[in-house]
């Protein structure tokens, strides 16, 4: 029952290009075939959730700098066990950024995206390359409130959203073409 409400949103959710087409039924699918997809002790992968954080305007997002990744990513994490992934992304951005003034746009999700996470560590603190099946929504903070630097973070920037529309990133290049027309609401 706990995966009915993430297939729910899903299933209402339009994607943005053939792209997002192809993930979003490749995330359908993972949720149906694996009853355990909010755990990350799922070694194939699991369910993420993230926040693409605007400013008041919409004229800007937050972005982080990943400490392990080491690329710049909207905030977000693991599910560990939580089928509320909008409370995870919620979760995630105020944990990551120590933002207070975080609020949802709408609980529809915004975007989805399936990626590969290569393995690191060693030993017993390996974990293997597997995927990150990313459902996203979109959040208003305040831009003007201090930020928080933290073990996830090298670093935090808000960013035009007009640089990210070449981007090289394909999944923040169609964020950031998606964001004009849903701060509208």
């Amino acid at each position: 029952m706990h995966r009915q409400t993430l297939l729910h949103l899903l299933n209402a959710h339009s994607p943005f290009d053939e792209t997002e087409a192809a993930m979003l039924k490749r995330l359908r699918d993972f949720v149906l075939q694996n009853e355990n997809c909010f755990e990350r002790t799922l070694l194939s992968g699991h369910i993420t959730g993230s926040a693409w954080v605007s400013n008041k305007t919409g004229t800007q997002v937050l972005l982080l700098h990943h400490a392990k990744l080491h690329r710049w990513l909207q905030p977000g994490g693991h599910c560990d066990g939580d089928s509320d992934v909008l409370r995870v992304a919620l979760r995630e951005a105020q944990e990551e950024s120590g933002l207070t003034s975080l609020r949802t746009v709408s609980s529809d999700i915004f975007d989805v995206d399936v990626h590969w996470i290569p393995e690191r560590g060693a030993n017993q603190a390996f974990v293997p390359g597997h995927w990150h099946y990313d459902v996203r929504f979109l959040l208003r903070a305040n831009a003007n409130e201090p930020l928080q630097i933290n073990h996830e973070a090298k670093a935090w920037r808000w960013v035009d959203v007009t640089e990210l529309q070449d981007h090289e990133d394909e999944s923040l290049r169609r964020m950031a073409l998606k964001c004009p027309f849903h701060l509208r609401i």
